[in-house]
Formats: structure tokens, C-alpha cells, sequence
């Protein structure tokens, strides 16, 4: 057994015993250890009573986070014409058409988030077998296929955080750095929490939200109350 690091070792007796915190005391533990020499980012998991195998029990939205997410979100935009130069306008990374499809085709996705104007799906489309499995695909749902690319592109740049539930049932995101606020912190969880308990699926049978879990990019995770997290 590999032999455990001053660091490991301090944050694992500091989370040992604690479990079903308040967000309040999960986010200060949490952020606590989160001593690597970087800025850690804070990451939430929610495992969810979901079969995600049943249409009616998909969970996926989207959630503007109160105080963003600290990280800097490069932007792609399918659009033409004046739909192009507005996302250009509004600070989209990369704009393009049938030159930005040839090359995410040729291994280019230098992009947190992909933007398109309805008209401009069929060339999408074509990107849906490299696009799809990493949750960069336009979806109207979530409003990245849209004619107002500008409040897109600026609602990506500010903090806009979108999830969907991955097989057995596990949505995860970054709500922040450990730098951060607590307080700031603490709002931008519960922000998180909140939406995801919005989007309950119609399918969805028994409890919802089975369990919240709290980490930081290199530390141990705690679990919080989920009635504390929800606000019950």
C-alpha cells in the first residue's frame, strides 16, 4: 500500500467522522484543506434516483451560478453573416460555419462550450458522434441553439453552468474555487442544488436526490444534508 502524503494525511483526519453537513460546514471544510499550489476548484456530485436509460427520467439543465465559476470558459459559435460578427462582438473564442465543423473533425475542440444559430445545425449535426460524448452539443434545451447568441456567449462568460445526468444517475459540476468566499461559495451550491432539484424528471420514482457530495480538485469528499442543501 502506497504510503500517504503529510498533505492526504492531514485532510483525511480532517474529514474523518464528518458526514450530512450543512452546505456552511461542508464548504468550510472543504475549502479548508483544499491547500494544493494551485487554485483548486470546488466540485459538487449528486447522485440522483434516476435511471437515465428511460427518456422520462433524464435529468439536464442549466444554471447561472450567483457568483460564477472562476474558470475562463472559451466559447465556440456556428453562425454566418451578422449572427457571426454579433457573436464576435459579444467575445466568442472561435466563429465559424463549415470551416469550424472541418476542424473539430480534424481534432480541434479547443472549447468549453459550443454555440449555434438554429439555421446552422445541419452542419452541427455532422459533429454529433464528436460533440455528443463531451457535452458540447448544441442543444435548444439548454439554450445553446439559439438567435440570441449574444446573451449565449455572454451567459457562458459569465458563470452559466449546464449538467446532465451520466449513466447511473451522477451529476457533477465546478461551482467555484477553493479561493472564493465562503459565503459566495455556499450560494453558488446551493444555486447548483436548487436547479438540479428543478429539473426533476417526470419519470423519476422514489427519492430524487440520494446523495451530495462536496470535494475539491485534490482532497476528500464530504457529505452534505440533503435537506440542509435543498432547503427543506
Amino acid at each position: 500500500m502506497a504510503k500517504l502524503g503529510k498533505r492526504t494525511k492531514a485532510a483525511r483526519e480532517a474529514f474523518a467522522g464528518k458526514e450530512n453537513l450543512t452546505v456552511e460546514d461542508a464548504v468550510a471544510l472543504v475549502k479548508g484543506n483544499a491547500n494544493a499550489k494551485f487554485d483548486e476548484t470546488v466540485e459538487i456530485a449528486l447522485n440522483l434516483g434516476v435511471d437515465t436509460r428511460h427518456a422520462d427520467q433524464m435529468v439536464r439543465g442549466v444554471v447561472g451560478l450567483p457568483n460564477g465559476t472562476g474558470k475562463s470558459m472559451r466559447v465556440a459559435v456556428f453562425a454566418r453573416g451578422p449572427k457571426a460578427e454579433e457573436a464576435q462582438a459579444a467575445g466568442a473564442d472561435i466563429v465559424g460555419a463549415e470551416d469550424l465543423m472541418e476542424s473539430i473533425q480534424g481534432g480541434n475542440i479547443d472549447f468549453d462550450r459550443c454555440i449555434a444559430t438554429p439555421d446552422m445545425m445541419p452542419v452541427v449535426g455532422r459533429l454529433g458522434k464528436i460533440l455528443g460524448p463531451r457535452n458540447l452539443m448544441p442543444n435548444p434545451k439548454v439554450g445553446t441553439v439559439t438567435m440570441d447568441v449574444k446573451a449565449a456567449v455572454e451567459a457562458a462568460k459569465g458563470g452559466e453552468v449546464q449538467f446532465k445526468a451520466e449513466k447511473g444517475g451522477v451529476v457533477h459540476a465546478g461551482v467555484g474555487k477553493a479561493s472564493f468566499d465562503e459565503a459566495k461559495l455556499v450560494e453558488n451550491v446551493r444555486a447548483f442544488v436548487e436547479a438540479v432539484q428543478k429539473a426533476k424528471p417526470s419519470g423519476a420514482k422514489g427519492a430524487y436526490m440520494k446523495k451530495v457530495v462536496l470535494t475539491s480538485t485534490m482532497g476528500p469528499g464530504v457529505t452534505l444534508d440533503i435537506d440542509n442543501a435543498t432547503g427543506n
